[in-house]
């Protein structure tokens, strides 16, 4: 079989293990839409009354985003690793002509589409809820490539936890470990000027993302050049997913 028919045959069993999992499909949509409802439409901005949510509705567009974008790769590469690794399946995948590079970028694929269709009906359901407005410009279309690029940056970072950790269940703690402070620390909720002057925030791929994806949906987004963060996202995402593969198990 030749490497283009083993990538497809590998995303589209992929594609199938996860539409089986319908707990996993649940939640995989269900989680984005609960924050929209909670936190876009319960709590609601409040740009004039000071508080945690200050910034126009629009501002949080890259955020929402971020959490189907960080949440979901995390937790369901991570455990796709775990599981195959308590089930044996590498050391049967070993016999095959598959490289493991090849499998994380099946599996990156399956993720990739996912996460678009979530990204989807998260941003109708967002324009839905809230009072959240897209600026629309030929820059617009960028929110793709980002999307992209860090669906794989953190299907790799989901990766590595998921061939460190020995247990899906510490998998799941350790993604959740890993997410819950990018996407507080990262400007994807909370502006950098109500953060402490000293935190690194340049070391969070995170950082790229949010600041890319607001500077082409927000009328007052990032100042840094919009190629110069995605370069920056993708370098990110190629060193991880380098470093992802060669930490894939053979055996285990």
């Amino acid at each position: 079989m030749s490497r283009i028919g083993r990538l497809l045959a590998t995303t589209r069993a992929g594609w199938h293990s996860f539409l089986r999992r319908r707990t996993a499909v649940f939640f995989t949509f269900f989680f984005p839409a609960i924050i929209v409802i909670i936190f876009g439409a319960l709590v609601q901005t409040q740009p004039t009354d000071g508080g945690l949510f200050t910034e126009p509705p629009g501002w949080y567009i890259a955020g929402y985003l971020a959490v189907v974008v960080l949440f979901t790769p995390l937790s369901r590469v991570g455990s796709e690793v775990a599981r195959h690794r308590s089930g044996s399946q590498f050391e049967k995948l070993a016999t095959t002509p598959l490289r493991r590079w090849e499998w994380l970028l099946a599996q990156t694929l399956v993720n990739t589409a996912v996460i678009g269709v979530a990204a989807i009906l998260l941003l109708g359901l967002l324009f839905l809820a809230t009072d959240a407005t897209l600026v629309v410009s030929s820059a617009t279309v960028l929110v793709v490539p980002f999307v992209v690029v860090g669906v794989a940056l953190f299907c790799a970072i989901g990766s590595i936890l998921g061939s460190l950790v020995d247990s899906q269940d510490g998998v799941i703690a350790a993604s959740n470990g890993t997410a819950l402070p990018l996407i507080f620390l990262s400007e994807a909720f909370v502006p950098q000027d109500l953060l402490p002057a000293w935190l690194p925030l340049e070391l969070s791929p995170l950082t790229y993302f949010t600041r890319g994806v607001r500077a082409v949906t927000y009328t007052s987004g990032s100042s840094e050049p919009v190629v110069v963060l995605l370069l920056v996202l993708t370098a990110f995402a190629l060193v991880a997913f380098v470093a992802a593969s060669m930490l894939l198990p053979r055996t285990d």
